[in-house]
C-alpha cells in the first residue's frame, strides 16, 4: 500500500461530509470515479420517489389542483429561497425557471436598461473574453438589441477596460475550461466604481465555494442547477435579481407569469413585483420538483465546509498528480493559489480525447475540452480522497 493510498484513508476517516455520499446514486468501491460533476451532478437518491410522486398522483390524480394544492404555481420563488443560501443571497432575490442561456439574456438586457435609466451615454458592454461561448452569443444579441458595443475583456483587464460608456459587465465566476476563480468582490467593486451593473454566471462556483451575492452587492447573477446542484440534466436556471433593483428592472421578455395579474388576461403588460417579474412563461415542472428534491442533500450542510473539503480533494489530486504521472506528461492549468481556483483540476494534456476516453474505459470520468484539456470536476458531497488517489493512478498508468 503506498504512503497516498495511505493518507487518502486517513483523510476520508476524517471527513465531516463523508455520509452524505449515501444519499446520491453512485457506483460501489470497484465502480466508476465520477469527477464529472462539473458537467452534470450525481443523482440524489431522494429524486426518483418525489417525480414518481408528481407524475402519478399530483398530476396522475389531482391533476390542475396540484397548481395550488401541491404548490406547482409557488415552486419557482420557493425554490430560489431554497438555493439563495448556497450563493450567499437573502430569500426573494432569486426566481428559478428557464434555462441560463434565457436567464443571460434576461439579466444582461435589464442591467443596461438600468444603466441607461440613469443616464445617457451608456452604450457599452464588457463581456468575459474567456466565457462559456454560449454567453459571448448572448451578449452579443443583447448588444445589438439595445444599442450597445460589445468588447470582449479578460477579467483581470476589465478594472482598466471600464469607462464612461460601460452600461454592464458580463462575468464567469469560475472559468469551465481551466477552473481559475476569479475576484467577484474586487471586480464587482470597479464595475460599480465606474457606474455601471454586474452580471455573474455562477454555473462552476454554486454549490462548490461560496458567492457572497449580497455582501457583496452583486446587481444580477445567473447560474444552472445540473452541475453541483445535481438537479438533473436540463433542470431550470436561475435568476438573481438584487432586492433593492427589483422594482426598476426591466425583463426583455415579459410573460404572462411575470404580470402583476397572471389570470387578468390583460392587454397591457404590468410586472409583478419582487423576483416574480424574472418569470416569463409556465414554469416547467417535472424538473423543477425534481430540483427542489435535489436540493435536500444540503440539510445540515454548510457551503465553508464543503469549500474546505473541495480545496483538500484539489490539493490531493494534485499531489498524487505530482507523484504518480510521469515528468512533462501534463500541465497544470489550474492556479495554485487557494483564492484562485475553483471546484476542479484541468490538465493541459497532448492527447488529451484518446487519454479521456481511455481513462472512462477504465473507470474514471472525467472529460475533455478541446483542444488539449482534461477536466475533473470534484463535488465534495460525494467524492472521496480514496476516489482521488485512485484517478491519479490510473491516469498515470495510462500516459505511462
Amino acid at each position: 500500500m503506498s504512503e497516498l493510498t495511505v493518507k487518502a484513508e486517513k483523510l476520508d476517516a476524517g471527513d465531516e461530509l463523508a455520509a452524505k455520499r449515501a444519499e446520491f446514486v453512485l457506483d460501489g468501491p470497484e465502480g466508476a470515479v465520477y469527477l464529472d460533476g462539473n458537467s452534470l451532478g450525481a443523482l440524489p437518491v431522494a429524486v426518483p420517489g418525489r417525480v414518481a410522486d408528481v407524475v402519478g398522483r399530483q398530476w396522475g390524480e389531482m391533476r390542475i389542483r396540484s397548481w395550488a394544492e401541491s404548490g406547482w404555481w409557488t415552486a419557482p420563488e420557493r425554490i430560489g429561497d431554497r438555493i439563495a443560501p448556497l450563493v450567499g443571497a437573502a430569500a426573494g432575490q432569486i426566481v428559478v425557471g428557464d434555462s441560463t442561456s434565457v436567464n443571460v439574456f434576461k439579466a444582461l438586457v435589464g442591467a443596461v436598461r438600468l444603466a441607461q435609466e440613469n443616464g445617457p451615454g451608456r452604450d457599452e458592454i464588457l463581456v468575459d473574453a474567456t466565457t462559456f461561448p454560449t454567453d459571448g452569443y448572448i451578449a452579443g444579441s443583447a448588444a445589438r438589441m439595445t444599442g450597445c458595443t460589445l468588447r470582449p475583456v479578460e477579467p483581470s483587464e476589465v478594472p482598466g477596460a471600464l469607462g464612461e460608456r460601460t452600461a454592464a459587465v458580463l462575468l464567469n465566476h469560475v472559468d469551465y475550461r481551466t477552473g481559475r476563480l476569479h475576484d467577484l468582490p474586487s471586480l464587482t467593486a470597479a464595475v460599480h466604481a465606474a457606474g455601471a451593473y454586474a452580471v455573474w454566471d455562477l454555473c462552476h462556483s454554486a454549490g462548490a465555494l461560496p458567492v457572497g451575492l449580497d455582501e457583496h452587492g452583486v446587481d444580477l447573477a445567473v447560474g444552472c442547477t445540473y452541475k453541483y446542484l445535481n438537479g438533473g440534466p436540463g433542470s431550470p436556471a436561475y435568476l438573481y435579481v438584487r432586492a433593492d433593483l427589483q422594482e426598476r428592472f426591466d425583463s426583455p421578455l415579459p410573460g404572462w407569469n411575470s404580470h402583476a395579474e397572471p389570470f387578468g388576461m390583460r392587454s397591457e403588460y404590468a410586472p409583478a413585483e419582487g423576483a416574480v417579474r424574472g418569470r416569463v412563461g409556465t414554469p416547467d415542472i417535472l424538473s423543477m420538483l425534481a430540483l427542489e428534491a435535489a436540493l435536500e442533500v444540503w440539510d445540515g450542510v454548510t457551503v465553508e465546509a464543503v469549500r474546505a473539503k473541495s480545496l483538500a480533494l484539489t490539493d490531493f489530486f494534485l499531489e498524487c498528480v505530482g507523484t504518480y504521472v510521469p515528468e512533462g506528461r501534463v500541465e497544470c492549468l489550474t492556479p495554485l493559489p487557494h483564492e484562485e481556483r475553483g471546484s476542479q483540476v484541468a490538465l493541459r494534456c497532448a492527447d488529451a480525447g484518446p487519454v479521456m476516453q481511455r481513462l472512462i474505459g477504465r473507470g474514471v470520468v472525467g472529460d475533455f475540452r478541446h483542444p488539449d484539456v482534461l477536466r475533473f470536476g470534484f463535488t465534495p458531497l460525494y467524492v472521496g480522497f480514496a476516489d482521488v488517489e485512485r484517478a491519479a493512478r490510473v491516469l498515470a498508468e495510462e500516459l505511462a
